[in-house]
């Protein structure tokens, strides 16, 4: 921290955690955001467990993705899976 007085100290810290917590509450808004858009996919008769899974490998590079693929083959194999 700077030389600076303690009550510019503590105000400089009142005002990175009030900016956390709306931040914090914007998360928590956005994360009902997205649930509300998994449950209207349910409703039209997609699955949100497998959304999440493709969510998450258009999240990875495509080597990573096919990584990834090759083993869960590799795994399934070796446990007798199709």
């Amino acid at each position: 921290m700077s030389e600076s007085s303690p009550e510019i100290e503590h105000e400089e810290l009142r005002i990175f955690v009030e900016r956390i917590e709306r931040l914090e509450e914007e998360k928590s808004e956005i994360g009902a955001s997205i649930r509300e858009i998994y449950a209207e996919a349910k409703n039209g008769g997609f699955e949100p467990k497998v959304m999440r899974q493709i969510i998450r490998l258009r999240k990875m590079d495509q080597h990573q993705v096919d990584e990834e693929e090759a083993l869960l083959h590799l795994y399934k194999q070796a446990l007798g899976m199709r």
